[in-house]
């Protein structure tokens, strides 16, 4: 091994706004001395997994899914126990449905336009 996973890093146009639709989506708190208004964390200190960070972007051309031009560039799969309570919520929160789902999870955008996916077992 040469290293650890520090954070999952995701561009965005407003890191606050984006840490804090994932926070209540996820369930993971703000990592308070690891954030500026251009550089949000949630999780614990680093080495403490998950931590996802949030970099501001301000031209950022989102994904299209499922457009090739617009390639998803990453996503997240989380785990949920009860996909339409999942749904409802996440949609609640500012997620948008996007086309694609299949045996097991369902597609979404985030506020920012970054696909992730519900997923169930």
């Amino acid at each position: 091994m040469i290293g650890q996973l520090r954070s999952v890093v995701i561009d965005c146009p407003d890191p606050r706004a984006l840490a804090a639709f994932y926070a209540e989506l996820l369930g993971v708190p703000l990592a308070e001395g690891d954030s500026a208004d251009d550089w949000v964390v949630l999780g614990g200190p680093p080495g403490h997994q998950p931590r996802l960070a949030f970099q501001q972007a301000l031209n950022l051309r989102p994904p299209a899914w499922p457009d090739p031009e617009r390639p998803q560039q990453f996503h997240l799969d989380v785990t949920v126990d009860d996909i339409e309570a999942a749904e409802k919520a996440a949609l609640a929160l500012g997620a948008r449905r996007l086309p694609g789902e299949g045996e097991g999870f369902r597609v979404y955008a985030d506020p920012a336009g970054h696909p992730f996916c519900l997923c169930w077992d």
